[in-house]
């Protein structure tokens, strides 16, 4: 009887959750289009590093998607809980890589001779040797050189196994799980020989890595992360179609999923860039059953007051301190934010968009989400988010009355920028959750002041904003569709410098979702 990477559910159900999870995809055949994270050295700063995304279309027929070690049966119990519950994915993120035509690589290391008569076995082992077969292709790699300027975020030294009692170290499976479908115009390799000779002899530039352990086989096996991009090939990591083996009762004493985001922004600072299952499935990203973080999602326009810059930064600052889970989504300039299928799964919607129609299905998705009755935090040029005056082009969508139906405002230009804002809190909601620990009650913002007043009706006024000859309702909240709805025109580049306007927007946050700021975070 085989084995599977889930023992005791029937391999008919997760095929069927595989189908189930595959989606239509919107490019064309043959293109890739990947939207990539990386993390790069902030030369304005002491050591931090700035989170970069970058669009980028590969030629299907130019890339490999490779899959690691995704055995059967590991040693560890959650190493196999955690692989069987992202597999039905995996499969269906190769299976739409490879109907737009790129190369599939089954890597199940040390499983080869279970695929001896496989034609995927065959055409590995029958590519022609590579005139320019690299010197250390044939083994793993500890470090590059790229690495040197950092540290390993995580001690794995006992194995990385989180169970307790520890997993014995058992025999294991090291075929491939049956979830994941070979095809035979496919390849199976666990030699980093094998995989330059194939890539070679079809042209292959590109190399995108999914499977486990990302801390371990993922990123140092001969065919791993290091050796490709020290050998010359683009390389992404499929960040949630990985896990690591990692124990949390060793440094930095983490929750496992944060470990692997760790182990991922380590990759992401001095190896390669990281992309989601979402950019060909058009579904939320993986997240493991045990991983129960809030989930905020972050939109973003980034034509105006640089909130591609600060709200990257400050989501990092919500997973790194108060336990979140994070996703920035903007366009890079364009009137496209990919990914929206993440709003299916978020916790808190944090919109920071200017004046942007976008395509009817990412509008859609956002209205979906607000009339579902989910809370959402509205900064500044919310005000103005969805409305282009008249302008949409075909295809795309606007929604020029959502700040007064939502967020219940009434944005009718702004003060001068020079002047900046003098922000106060209102006296008697000084008590409010979302103003606890926000001193002082009253500071300068050079953003300019927007007008905004009257507000609706059943809005309730947190904090003002001020000129020397008017003042403005700044700060408010309401209810929609029984959703707390937040909205503050603060959020200029200069205020995310303000201790105090960032622990008022963590507080605001934590609020809109009815939950309490954790404990034991980080001074600001």
């Amino acid at each position: 009887m085989t084995r599977h990477f889930f023992p005791g559910i029937a391999l008919t159900l997760v095929l069927t959750s595989a189908l189930a999870s595959l989606a239509a995809s919107p490019e064309a055949d043959g293109t890739l289009k990947l939207c990539a994270r990386s993390r790069v050295a902030d030369t304005d700063s002491n050591g931090d590093f700035k989170i970069v995304y970058k669009t980028v279309e590969w030629d299907a027929s130019k890339t490999a998607i490779v899959v690691c070690d995704m055995w059967a049966r590991h040693w560890c119990d959650g190493a196999c809980k955690r692989g069987a519950e992202m597999a039905p994915r995996m499969n269906g993120f190769v299976k739409e890589a490879r109907r737009r035509g790129a190369l599939i690589v089954h890597a199940p290391s040390g499983g080869m001779k279970h695929y001896e008569d496989h034609p995927a076995r065959k055409r590995a082992q029958q590519a022609p040797k590579s005139a320019n077969l690299p010197d250390g292709i044939a083994r793993g790699c500890s470090q590059i050189e790229s690495e040197k300027r950092g540290e390993w975020p995580l001690d794995q030294s006992d194995g990385g196994c989180d169970d307790q009692p520890r997993c014995p170290n058992r025999q294991m499976d090291v075929h491939q799980t049956a979830a994941i479908e070979i095809c035979d115009e496919d390849a199976i390799s666990d030699s980093g020989v094998e995989c330059w000779n194939l890539y070679e002899q079809r042209g292959i530039e590109n190399v995108i890595l999914v499977g486990v352990h990302t801390n371990m086989c993922v990123i140092g096996r001969p065919f791993g992360l290091r050796n490709m991009v020290r050998f010359g090939k683009n390389v992404l990591l499929v960040r949630d179609l990985t896990d690591t083996m990692y124990n949390p009762k060793r440094e930095p004493f983490v929750p496992h999923v944060r470990g692997t985001e760790l182990i991922v922004e380590h990759i992401e600072k001095f190896v390669c860039p990281t992309i989601t299952s979402t950019d060909l499935l058009d579904k939320p990203a993986v997240r493991f059953t045990e991983d129960d973080r809030p989930h905020i999602t972050f939109l973003v326009s980034d034509d105006h007051y640089d909130a591609d810059k600060t709200l990257p930064a400050f989501a990092q600052m919500l997973r790194e301190r108060y336990g979140c889970h994070c996703t920035v989504l903007h366009g890079q300039g364009t009137s496209d934010i990919p990914e929206t299928a993440e709003l299916e799964s978020a916790d808190c919607l944090v919109l920071y968009i200017r004046r942007l129609a976008l395509p009817k299905q990412q509008l859609d998705r956002v209205r979906k989400y607000i009339e579902s009755g989910k809370p959402l935090v509205g900064m500044r040029t919310s005000s103005h988010a969805f409305d282009v005056r008249g302008k949409s082009e075909e295809g795309q969508d606007e929604w020029p009355e959502f700040d007064a139906q939502v967020q219940g405002g009434n944005y009718h230009g702004h003060g001068p920028n020079d002047l900046g804002t003098d922000v106060a809190i209102v006296a008697d909601q000084a008590g409010h959750p979302m103003l606890k620990g926000v001193e002082p009650a009253k500071w300068h913002s050079t953003g300019s002041l927007y007008y905004t007043a009257p507000v609706a009706s059943d809005a309730t006024v947190l904090m003002t904003g001020s000129l020397a000859d008017r003042a403005e309702p700044l700060t408010w909240t309401r209810t929609y569709k029984d959703a707390r709805i937040v909205y503050t025109g603060l959020g200029h580049p200069d205020d995310f410098k303000e201790p105090q306007f960032r622990k008022f927007l963590v507080n605001t946050i934590f609020w809109a979702m009815d939950r309490p700021v954790p404990d034991g975070e980080k001074s600001e």
